[in-house]
């Protein structure tokens, strides 16, 4: 059978060792006779995955005294309200860098004021805006620091005069973070964490309680934080499978060597899409390209040649590289578990091609 390389943007690739460690507690676990799946939460077997994997996100993270790390349902989506259901009082500043951003600053106005701070949606979001002034007088910035869909990220954590709060779906573990900077960090967990089905928090415990408004019981970050994330039923497989991931991350060398390989995976494809006759990269400012999702289309002369480009990376094994349909084109997902081997393949594929041609 032909080797596979999973491209795919979201639910992706995880690491291999996880998935195997994943399926025999399906089957038995921690030989209790018992499936992971069929299990109590409140069991005694059990509350160890939820401690272990807390306390792993904030050794990996370096999360400083003061936080709770929470895992709920919902996805990013349902984050997008809770967010300032628990922290907008007064007035809130977003950036604008994509199609999630943008749904997130559509559930704050349901809920207060709302200001963007910057955006590149003129410009199909193509960059991180650079030098925008941001008002003092905000309860949050709220930040999506990878857009999977167009291809940008934010590397680092940015200086603002006021608290952070981040959606780091599609980039989380794949560098440290200065996590005093934020009030909460969250995201799904199917991309760099997880199966699809449970969504990680990071919650300054002191900036919760401030707003003046009744906000659900379930959409109260405080009700999880007092129960552990154990208020409702939470997801256990998804859960388990994060421990798993959380324990390779530490075993392959933290987020500073998951940063570093995400470097040489994007610099080698990068470096193809940029020499290779065919193809150009979407995004128009270098310094905002995505480690994570690396987008690309072929050149205006080469345009008709892109189902015959797909079919023949598909039959090289490469999955899941077509493009948003907002962009168009190609895109590689190169999350933690992509390897130097799969962009190699990818990048001996975009070779062969114009080779071609």
């Amino acid at each position: 059978m032909m080797k596979k390389y999973n491209f795919n943007a979201g639910p992706c690739i995880l690491p291999r060792e996880v998935i195997e460690k994943t399926a025999a507690q399906i089957l038995d676990f921690n030989g209790i006779g018992l499936s992971l799946a069929e299990i109590s939460h409140r069991s005694k077997d059990f509350q160890p995955v939820i401690d272990e994997a807390a306390a792993l996100v904030k050794e990996l993270l370096n999360v400083p005294e003061g936080y709770s790390v929470l895992f709920l349902g919902g996805g990013a989506s349902l984050e997008f309200h809770m967010i300032p259901l628990n922290f907008l009082e007064k007035k809130a500043g977003y950036l604008n860098t994509g199609v999630w951003a943008k749904k997130a600053i559509k559930e704050a106005k349901m809920i207060g004021e709302v200001v963007e701070v910057a955006s590149s949606a003129a410009d199909n979001y193509t960059y991180i805006p650079k030098g925008y002034e941001v008002p003092t007088d905000l309860d949050y910035l709220h930040i999506t620091t990878n857009n999977t869909i167009y291809g940008t990220e934010i590397h680092t954590d940015p200086d603002v005069p006021v608290r952070l709060i981040g959606d780091m779906s599609s980039d989380f573990l794949s560098r440290p973070v200065d996590v005093a900077k934020y009030d909460c960090i969250y995201g799904g967990a199917q991309k760099n964490l997880s199966m699809a089905g449970v969504t990680f928090v990071i919650v300054k415990d002191d900036a919760l309680g401030k707003v003046s408004r009744n906000i659900p019981t379930m959409l109260n970050y405080k009700t999880h934080v007092d129960k552990g994330s154990m208020f409702n039923t939470p997801p256990v497989v998804p859960i388990y499978t994060a421990l798993e991931t959380l324990r390779w991350v530490k075993k392959e060398g933290g987020v500073t060597a998951m940063e570093k390989i995400a470097k040489q995976r994007a610099d080698l494809l990068y470096g193809e899409i940029d020499r290779n006759k065919l193809f150009r990269g979407t995004v128009t400012d270098e310094e905002s390209r995505s480690y994570m999702n690396i987008c690309f289309v072929l050149n205006d002369e080469y345009a008709d040649l892109q189902q015959e480009f797909f079919d023949f990376a598909t039959a090289r094994g490469m999955v899941g590289i077509k493009g948003h349909r907002d962009v168009g084109g190609f895109r590689a997902s190169c999350y933690n578990a992509q390897t130097i081997e799969g962009v190699q393949a990818l990048v001996d594929t975009m070779k062969e091609f114009e080779a071609n041609h």
